[in-house]
């Protein structure tokens, strides 16, 4: 995509994690925790982080689907060739258990496919991002871009993801989810200490499970559990820049998006 506009993506991911981290380092703040309609959770930081950047992407000449946006038509939403899908705050409940694994996520979608994302950190300051075009890059200790900045020069003091030293690795790693972890999962781990010497399993929350594929420093992650779009859209870019791939589990057809229904289903990310 326009580099400019994969900017704009990367500036609004940084102010929604200020916005974020301002609700959550503030000892006197109540998280205004309600219940949506499916029972999960909605903070204060949620809402605000989505108007940030609902707020910066307007500028952009494409539509937004944001978790907490107002619920768009199917019937509008399948005229979208090319959209924003938008997760302002992934992983509320670890924001509410206060452990810091949590994420902004930003994917910009052409036709069904995650062409480019990003996924910010507020609480650790560490930024992905990624086009197809020219792959997937990590920068760790930010906050903010200066004005003159450009996605080249990000790219400049980035890390490109893979890391290279974790291609040296001789254990089978298996990224699993912090909060939902199913029994098809443990099953599935279970099939995998049968074709693999040295496995290893390692629990995260939010997107930071699709970060560590694209780090590699983990081999998969299988998600028999449900999920929507925004949850994966972004690092499902990252991935893909960075030459691997998230299948329909069972299947060889990658997860696609804007569909009908924006539930995910279950999928492996390898």
């Amino acid at each position: 995509m326009d580099k400019n506009l994969l900017l704009t993506a990367i500036r609004a991911s940084l102010e929604a994690g200020s916005e974020i981290m301002n609700v959550y380092t503030d000892p006197n703040a109540d998280f205004e925790i309600e219940k949506k309609a499916d029972n999960s959770p909605l903070t204060i930081a949620d809402r605000k982080s989505h108007m940030v950047i609902a707020a910066r992407l307007a500028s952009t000449p494409y539509p937004v689907l944001s978790e907490e946006g107002k619920k768009i038509p199917v019937e509008e939403r399948q005229s979208w060739n090319e959209l924003w899908i938008v997760d302002p705050l992934d992983g509320t409940k670890e924001f509410i258990k206060r452990n810091g694994e949590f994420t902004v996520n930003i994917a910009y979608v052409k036709n069904g496919k995650p062409e480019a994302g990003v996924i910010y950190i507020p609480v650790k300051e560490e930024l992905y991002f990624a086009d197809s075009q020219y792959g997937a890059y990590k920068i760790e200790h930010i906050t903010q871009l200066d004005s003159d900045e450009t996605v080249d020069s990000l790219i400049g003091k980035a890390h490109r993801l893979p890391y290279q030293e974790e291609a040296q690795r001789s254990s089978f790693i298996i990224v699993a989810s912090r909060s939902h972890l199913t029994p098809e999962t443990e099953a599935y781990i279970e099939e995998m200490k049968q074709k693999h010497q040295e496995v290893e399993t390692v629990s995260k929350g939010s997107s930071l499970k699709l970060c560590l594929i694209a780090e590699g420093k983990a081999d998969v992650y299988p998600r028999f559990a449900p999920t929507m779009e925004w949850d994966t859209a972004a690092g499902h870019a990252i991935i893909r820049a960075m030459g691997k791939e998230v299948y329909q589990a069972g299947t060889q057809h990658p997860l696609e998006y804007n569909k009908e229904d924006l539930l995910n289903p279950w999928f492996i990310a390898e």
